[in-house]
Formats: C-alpha cells, structure tokens, sequence
C-alpha cells in the first residue's frame, strides 16, 4: 500500500502572526514549523504502513523553507519525501494548493500507483478546513474527512467521525482521501535513529513543469480568492469589570437586560 501524506509548513502558532500588504500570511519570520495537525495525519498514515506493509510518502507545496516540514516527515518515519517548489505558487489559495497538489499526487502514482492520500483536518495557518475535500474533487476519489479513527482491509477505507450527538463510521473503496482529527492518535516523537536516518533519504523537488501545470492555473492568476482588506484587532473598550460579592449572576443578568442581550 503506498501512502501520500499532504504536509504543510506554517507560522508557529505562538508567534505573531500577520497579512503583508499584499494581503498574504507573513511568512518570512523565520519561525515556521510542521503544521501540528498534519503531525497526525502522518502518524495515521505511518501506523497503517506498519500495520498492512506499504511506504509513506511526505508531500509538501510552498517556497524554500517548506522543505522542513518534510523532513520532519522523514523524521518521524516517512519512506520518501517531496517538495513541489516553484515561484509561480506564491499567492495560491486553497484551490490552488488543491490543483498543484492533485498534479503532484498523480505524478507520483504513474509509477507506482497511489492507494491511498492522508491530510490533516486543517491548516493552522488558514483554518479553512477545505484542502481535504478540494483535493479529493480534483483526484475524482471518495473524501472521508474528519476522521477519529481509520483502518484499511481488503481494500476498503474505514473512518469513525466523532458528531456532536452521534457516531459515524464511512467506507470507501482505495483510492480514497482521509483527513484525521487531532482525536484520531498521538503522533510519536522523532527519536535519534529517525533524525539520522532521515539525514540519509533525499527529497525530491518538483516544479509546475515536472506537473504538466501552467503559472496561470495557480498563484494570484489562478486564486478564486482575494484577501480585499485586513486589519489587527481592535483594543477592546469599555469593558465592565465585576467584584463578586455573591451577586454577580444578578449583576450579569442585569446587564445583558438593560443592554438588550438576553
């Protein structure tokens, strides 16, 4: 079974984040990490190799410093590593992201085909959360996103969803996509064997040109969305204060009345 990991490399969360004036995440920080989401779907993806026999192969789009995610990829336990690396992607949304990633998905399975692709249930970066079924319209496979829990026999694809009141469980023949939740497992920690071998495995950098993809199919060309302005929080103001003496119900009550909330 060969296994495709969609990676991406993010602002660390805890930094402060920021819109350049072109509308795009600042990225040049030099703070950049794995998205922590993606971690699990990694793990998932691993375990299941583990379980069944098959490679994982850690994919990730975006400019140089993105490579660090797939390393870390390797790291954990990856068989192969790729970067799509290109200055034409530069300002893509996720449609676009979609489209480079499906071409490179494909481009790997023309050799050995790809039975099954993992991601994340979102990017901390964007929180957008539609990557997963983008990606699975674009390949034309079943999408099963969201996923707690995951398994693979006899090629068939089976998820468990956690609902608010409900259980779901969802099959699919392979290929298919899978996103994971942070609830699906606890992805392992990159022991000192992994770290080296990982030293070892190359990673494969692919251009549009290698993808058969035209600049204007993606990037700012190609974007169906556009950040029209942006601006920091505003400070809060006016904000009331309440010492407890044993009435504060009463008094939150009191001012969710008079200020026509409740």
């Amino acid at each position: 079974m060969r296994i495709v990991v969609c990676v991406k490399h993010v602002p660390d969360i805890q930094s402060d984040r920021a819109l350049g004036e072109s509308g795009y995440v600042v990225r040049d920080g030099g703070d950049g990490t794995l998205n922590e989401l993606d971690e699990n779907a990694l793990e998932a993806a691993l375990t299941l190799a583990e379980a069944a026999g098959g490679e994982v192969v850690a994919l990730t789009v975006g400019p140089d410093d993105a490579v660090d995610a797939v390393r870390k990829g390797l790291q954990m336990g990856a068989d192969e590593a790729v970067h799509v690396l290109d200055d034409a992607i530069a300002g893509s949304d996720v449609v676009g992201t979609a489209r480079v990633l499906a071409a490179a998905i494909t481009h790997l399975g023309t050799e050995t085909p790809v039975d099954l692709v993992v991601t994340g249930m979102a990017g901390l970066d964007g929180l957008t959360s539609l990557l997963p079924t983008a990606l699975a319209a674009l390949l034309d496979v079943p999408a099963l996103p969201l996923a707690a829990e995951v398994s693979v026999e006899g090629g068939t694809v089976r998820v468990r969803r956690n609902l608010d009141h409900a259980t779901e469980v969802l099959e699919a023949p392979l290929p298919a996509l899978v996103s994971v939740t942070d609830q699906a497992n606890e992805p392992r920690y990159p022991n000192f064997k992994g770290i080296m071998a990982a030293r070892k495995k190359p990673v494969t950098t692919l251009s549009l040109g290698d993808l058969g993809l035209s600049p204007a199919d993606v990037g700012a060309a190609g974007a169906r969305t556009a950040v029209v302005e942006a601006a920091a929080r505003p400070a809060r103001e006016n904000r009331v204060l309440i010492n407890d003496q044993g009435d504060a119900g009463t008094q939150l009550a009191a001012y969710l009345v008079e200020n026509k909330l409740a």
